[in-house]
């Protein structure tokens, strides 16, 4: 018998996802800080683990450092090469107080990284050294997103597994907080718009400068407010908006050029790992 999967509320969650989302970003940029550049961005995700988030291994002048959020305790942590441990709570505490902590933590082991303290793919950032506005983790809240994100990348496992050309890892996307995996044709695609808030536009035309198929997860937005599945080519071609995509809750959202699938409507569902994976497979093989 399938284990249930948890129940998500973009309105009881929101203030939670907002820190969260905050939090990830000052470690994210932190990655950015370390680490060379891979195509398509993919050295600056995060990876999804038992226990929460974390950047994997990264390199410091002689030695190594590893950051995870442990979405069981509640806390972070930074490790090192050379058994050293610095931990704090999670809860109660502002991207201010998180800023704060984890950069001393840093400094504590010898780590010096300079970041731009500044929020990325937002219209109205706030400074993490000034946010005291997001200062929100229901701890009930993230013990189900991350049980969530446990079960989606499960599915995205499967459904990556058929694939035999250039794909991502399943990671997760600071900037958006979402969760992503990316097929590529190999095919150069045209350049992108670019006009992602705080991000330069070279970014985005080297992420999207060969036709991809990209699908993934997000807890939601003022656009779209519930935690949701996305799947959406570039370049979008002729007739894709009226493509037939499975099951019969997914649609095309014209405002967000993707098409949707309700996380409700997989969670609710009999077999929500027989219909998520209908969505993928069908949008990636049936896009006509």
């Amino acid at each position: 018998m399938q284990q249930a999967w948890p129940a998500l509320s973009y309105k009881n969650g929101k203030a939670t996802y907002d820190t969260l989302h905050m939090f990830t970003q000052i470690v994210g940029k932190i990655k950015l800080a370390t680490l060379p550049w891979v195509n398509h961005s993919w050295h600056i995700t995060l990876y999804i683990t038992p226990t929460g988030l974390a950047t994997h291994n990264m390199p410091y002048k002689n030695g190594n450092f590893q950051v995870d959020f442990n979405f069981i305790e509640h806390q972070l942590s930074i490790a090192t090469d050379k058994g050293e441990l610095r931990k704090f709570d999670l809860y109660g505490i502002s991207v201010a107080d998180f800023y704060k902590k984890i950069f001393e933590a840093l400094d504590d082991l010898g780590i010096e990284v300079k970041i731009k303290p500044v929020p990325v793919e937002l219209n109205s950032p706030i400074p993490f050294k000034e946010d005291t506005v997001h200062a929100t983790y229901d701890k009930e809240q993230v013990t189900a997103f991350h049980n969530a994100l446990l079960k989606i990348q499960d599915v995205f496992m499967e459904f990556r597994s058929g694939f035999k050309g250039k794909c991502s890892p399943i990671h997760f996307f600071w900037g958006g907080f979402d969760l992503a995996l990316s097929f590529f044709s190999g095919r150069r695609a045209p350049k992108h718009p670019g006009g992602v808030p705080g991000m330069p536009d070279w970014v985005a035309e080297e992420a999207y400068c060969r036709e991809v198929s990209s699908a993934g997860f997000w807890t939601g937005n003022d656009t779209l407010p519930e935690p949701a599945f996305y799947c959406y080519l570039y370049p979008e071609p002729d007739g894709y908006k009226t493509a037939k995509v499975q099951p019969a809750a997914a649609y095309y959202n014209t405002t967000l050029g993707e098409f949707i699938l309700p996380y409700s409507e997989v969670q609710q569902s009999e077999n929500p790992k027989k219909d998520l994976l209908e969505f993928l497979k069908k949008h990636l093989r049936g896009r006509r």
